[in-house]
């Protein structure tokens, strides 16, 4: 009787994907997952569906990783515009307030972008995937509750920004680069930039162009990961 030889556990791989606009992380993993019949994947690190760049990807043993890269430093570059806000802070809601920008100067941009540079206590926007009361804030601000009436508060939590560059050569747009630590809101920085100068702000881009060691530069877009693993 020929013993069977039990089958090789899958040692897994890291996918780095570009990821397009609108896709949700899971949607991205998803589709890997099924399209290149990977039994087991998951992401490390989400983006919005309104963000794009790199999502890290890992599959088999290697899922055991995602935590670790997790953890890792992020960069973005995105661009956002002053004068007016949304719920979101992103263009997912329509526009609530309009602000006067005469009188900012590229300066003060600088300086308020300064103040949110360090160690800081950041207060995370109320449409994001935070649990409060067992229910995801993003849930509680789609039936209409605002931050202040929020059961409990949202609780401010510590993150560090070493680097908030800002270019306001086509202000009100402002073009933006970020470095900062995980679990740190980009749309929290950039309501907050808007409040430091009286003002208002959201975010119309964000791409993420690195996490740790890995850049977007070396990303595949989903259709070219799929078929450079059909071809193996």
């Amino acid at each position: 009787m020929t013993q069977q030889t039990p089958p090789t556990p899958d040692p897994g791989q890291i996918i780095l994907i570009d990821k397009p606009l609108t896709w949700t992380s899971f949607d991205v993993a998803n589709k890997l997952k099924f399209a290149c019949k990977f039994k087991k994947i998951g992401h490390a690190g989400t983006l919005d569906p309104l963000a794009t760049g790199l999502l890290i990807l890992c599959t088999g043993k290697m899922t055991k990783q995602i935590d670790q890269y997790q953890a890792q430093e992020k960069e973005y570059t995105g661009t956002l515009v002053l004068g007016k806000t949304t719920p979101s802070v992103d263009l997912e809601t329509t526009f609530d307030a309009e602000f006067d920008t005469t009188g900012i100067t590229p300066e003060q941009i600088r300086e308020a972008a300064q103040q949110l540079t360090g160690d800081i206590l950041q207060v995370p926007p109320i449409y994001s995937a935070i649990r409060v009361n067992g229910e995801r804030l993003y849930e509680k601000a789609r039936r209409g509750e605002t931050a202040d009436r929020v059961e409990g508060g949202i609780k401010a939590r510590q993150v560090t920004v070493s680097v908030f560059e800002v270019n306001a050569e086509r202000f009100p747009e402002v073009d933006f680069r970020i470095v900062c630590t995980k679990g740190t809101y980009i749309r929290s920085l950039v309501r907050d930039l808007g409040l430091l100068l009286n003002n208002g702000a959201y975010m119309s881009s964000l791409r993420r162009t690195r996490i740790g060691d890995f850049r977007i530069e070396d990303a595949q877009t989903i259709e070219q990961f799929i078929e450079t693993h059909r071809a193996i």
